[in-house]
């Protein structure tokens, strides 16, 4: 079995704000043009590194926002480790001082749940979801593997020797779903498909591109879309129920014959000590943003879906969700 270093470890706080001062200055300078209501500031914490899908979801909403003229200023904070409990930890511990802040999440919220991680979601303010993403399975562009099958027939033959990188956790999405995919396609169990870990999809691609002992990507569509080195890669399947205009080339699993199909939502929370009051404020700002043609053109570029559901409706998604993730996880054998 191949050697592969180590997946680099979470990257500090203080070292990612320093390098975020400009950002977040020229997000407060962009132009506002917006009807209604604005709200002076909110500050976005992202549980992960830069480059991964929930940084792009934060960004990409602190953007349209002050585009849209719904907020004055937006900022970014990353607080990384594990899988997102260090975030959510902090924002807890400070929740008092947090009226202003709104953590970006998704499937792997629940996935902590579930297992009965804590801290988890529970612990937190539900506020809209907003988006969803779909999953892909990518190659290096010169990768030997020139489609979906000629991989899983490879983890088949021998699944020590093909590496998965993914921008989360083991056990987290990323590797909950390439472990699905090559059980579905290639009949291993999915204890044996290899997968390493980094923090955010950024990293992980990061070493896809670099490390040849890296064969494939899991990851979602938004990253690979986002990023400058697409050309660089080669998408073998998404996980969406038909083809995408994003990634024509790029079959579904379904049209290949494995009934997978999945679309990975991200929303916000808030700290336990925030009013309602406030947090219905959010969820209103959220909802005014996804009818805005600031945000259509941010979402479009992303290849993202529309997945809005705001307080009330998103807590009762989420209870569902963690059902879904039982399910999943027992018949994975990866509770």
């Amino acid at each position: 079995m191949r050697r592969l270093p180590a997946s680099p470890p979470a990257a500090s706080r203080r070292h990612l704000l320093a390098g975020l001062g400009a950002g977040a200055a020229v997000l407060a300078g962009l132009p506002r043009h917006g009807r209604g209501q604005t709200t002076d500031r909110l500050h976005f914490l992202v549980p992960a590194g830069v480059g991964g899908g929930w940084d792009q979801t934060a960004r990409a909403v602190a953007e349209a926002m002050t585009r849209a003229g719904l907020v004055q200023s937006a900022t970014l904070e990353h607080v990384s480790g594990g899988g997102g409990a260090r975030a959510i930890g902090y924002l807890v511990a400070t929740g008092q001082n947090q009226a202003q802040t709104l953590m970006v999440s998704s499937t792997p919220i629940v996935l902590r749940a579930v297992r009965g991680a804590t801290p988890s979601y529970r612990e937190l303010l539900p506020v809209a979801s907003v988006i969803g993403d779909y999953a892909v399975i990518a190659v290096r562009a010169d990768s030997p593997y020139h489609d979906f099958a000629s991989l899983a027939a490879a983890v088949r033959r021998s699944p020590d020797d093909v590496w998965i990188a993914g921008g989360s956790v083991r056990g987290g999405m990323d590797h909950l779903l390439a472990a699905r995919m090559f059980n579905a396609a290639a009949g291993v169990d999915p204890k044996a498909v290899r997968y390493l870990p980094y923090d955010a999809g950024g990293a992980a691609m990061e070493a896809l591109l670099t490390l040849p002992q890296v064969d494939a990507l899991s990851t979602g569509l938004g990253e690979v879309l986002e990023r400058p080195e697409r050309s660089a890669l080669r998408v073998l399947a998404v996980t969406a129920p038909e083809r995408l205009p994003e990634v024509p080339g790029a079959p579904t699993l379904r049209e290949l014959g494995h009934d997978i199909t999945f679309v990975n939502w991200r929303g916000f929370f808030a700290a336990p000590q925030l009013p309602a009051s406030t947090a219905d404020r959010y969820a209103d700002l959220l909802g005014r943003l996804v009818e805005t043609p600031e945000w259509d053109a941010v979402r479009s570029r992303h290849g993202w879906q529309s997945l809005y559901r705001a307080r009330a409706d998103f807590q009762t998604f989420l209870q569902a969700e963690e059902a879904t993730a039982q399910a999943y996880l027992a018949a994975l054998d990866l509770a």
